[in-house]
C-alpha cells in the first residue's frame, strides 16, 4: 500500500510503499477514506516533539474509512461497513478505562504515535475501539468527528462542565477552538472567541459566538473581556497551547471560575498560586474524549445540531500531504483532510 512516512523532524514526509497492515485477534482493517490533518503532526514535524513509536512511523489520528478485512472472533463489524477510529485507544480494564476514563487509559495507545497512523491507503485497529458511522454521514466529516469534535465535546461537558447560561471565552479559533465554539453553544452557553484573524473570528459567529476578540488589535485581551462581561467569564478554555494565552484566559474568569487546558505545549504556564486560591480558581487539563462519549457526538452529527460539513476548507491527496501540512503551517482554513 501507499503510504506518508515520517522519518524525523524537519523533513517532509515521504509517500512510498509500505506493506498493508496485518491484522490479528480482535483486529480489523479499514481502507481508509480520509485522515484529518492536525497541527499536533506539526509537533513531531517541526518541534522535534518526540513519538512514542521510533521513526519511520506513519503519522494521522483522525481516520474514516470502510471496514477491509476483519479477523476471526469480530462478530460487531462486517467487510463493507463505515467506520471511524477514535484517536487514542484504550485497553477497557485498567482503573481509569474502569472509572469511564479512558481518554487517560494507562496503556493508551494513540493512532499516528504508538502505531502507525491514517496517512496511508490502509490501517489497522482493535475492534473494540471502532465505531459504526451512519449512513447520514459523509466518510469525510467522520474523520473530523474522530478528534477534532469529540475533544472539544469532552471539554465543555466532562472537563469545562458548561451550563445553560453560562459565558464561555474560546481562545484559539482553529479546528478544535471552532468546534468548541459549536460545542459550547449547543450546551446553552454564551460564547466570545478570541483570535487572530478575522476569517476564523467570523466563522465562530456563524457557529453560535455572540461576540469576538481580535487578540491583535487590543492591547490587553483578559482586560477587554473582563469588561465586555462585567468582570470575567465563567469558564475559559485555552485551544492555542502558549503559555501566554494560558495566562491571558486565566486572567480573562471571574472569581470562582474555571480554566480549560486544551492546548498542548512543552512550555511552562507562569500562575500565581495566590489568586488561585484567594479566588477559588480551578485550572483543568483535557485530553481527547473517553470512547463512552463517541456515540453522543456521533447522534448530535447525524441530527444535525453540529456542523462539520462547513469545517472542511481543503482536501489533499496522499501525494499532495506536505502541500496539505503547509496549509495548517499557514493558519488558513478550519480543518483539512488526506483523502487517500
Amino acid at each position: 500500500m501507499r503510504a506518508a512516512v515520517f522519518y524525523g523532524a524537519n523533513q517532509p514526509l515521504k509517500v512510498e510503499e509500505v506493506p498493508k497492515p496485518q491484522i490479528g485477534a480482535g483486529e480489523i482493517l479499514v481502507k481508509v477514506a480520509a485522515c484529518g490533518l492536525c497541527h499536533t503532526d506539526l509537533h513531531y514535524l517541526d518541534h522535534g516533539v518526540p513519538t512514542f513509536k521510533k521513526p519511520p512511523l506513519i503519522l494521522g489520528h483522525e481516520v474514516s474509512g470502510t471496514v477491509a478485512e476483519v479477523a476471526a472472533g469480530v462478530s460487531q463489524f462486517q467487510v463493507g461497513d463505515r467506520v471511524l477510529l477514535p484517536a487514542v485507544m484504550a485497553c477497557g480494564v485498567c482503573d481509569n478505562c474502569r472509572a469511564g476514563r479512558g481518554n487517560i487509559c494507562r496503556h493508551m495507545v494513540m493512532l499516528g504515535n504508538d502505531v502507525d497512523g491514517g496517512y496511508a491507503e490502509y490501517i489497522k485497529a482493535e475492534a473494540s475501539n471502532v465505531f459504526h458511522l451512519p449512513a447520514e454521514i459523509p466518510l469525510i466529516e467522520g474523520a473530523i468527528i474522530a478528534d477534532a469534535i469529540t475533544t472539544p465535546f469532552h471539554a465543555v461537558k466532562n472537563r469545562g462542565k458548561v451550563k445553560p447560561g453560562d459565558t464561555v471565552i474560546v481562545y484559539g479559533c482553529g479546528g478544535v477552538g471552532l468546534n468548541l465554539v459549536q460545542v459550547a453553544n449547543a450546551a446553552g452557553a454564551s460564547v466570545i472567541a478570541v483570535d487572530m484573524m478575522e476569517v476564523k473570528l467570523n466563522k465562530a459567529k456563524e457557529l453560535g459566538a455572540v461576540a469576538t476578540v481580535n487578540a491583535g488589535e487590543v492591547p490587553d485581551v483578559a482586560k477587554a473581556i473582563r469588561k465586555l462581561t462585567g468582570g470575567g467569564a465563567e469558564i475559559a478554555f485555552e485551544c492555542i497551547g502558549n503559555p501566554k494565552t494560558m495566562e491571558s484566559a486565566f486572567s480573562s474568569v471571574r472569581n470562582g471560575g474555571r480554566l480549560v487546558i486544551v492546548g498542548y505545549t512543552e512550555h511552562t504556564m507562569t500562575l500565581n498560586a495566590s489568586r488561585v486560591m484567594y479566588r477559588e480558581m480551578e485550572v483543568i487539563g483535557s485530553l481527547g474524549c473517553p470512547l463512552t462519549e463517541y456515540p453522543k457526538v456521533i447522534e448530535l452529527v447525524r441530527t444535525g445540531k453540529l456542523q462539520v460539513e462547513t469545517m472542511v476548507s481543503r482536501r489533499f491527496s496522499l501525494d499532495q500531504i506536505n502541500e496539505g501540512l503547509d496549509f495548517v503551517r499557514s493558519g488558513q482554513g478550519f480543518r483539512s483532510v488526506v483523502v487517500p
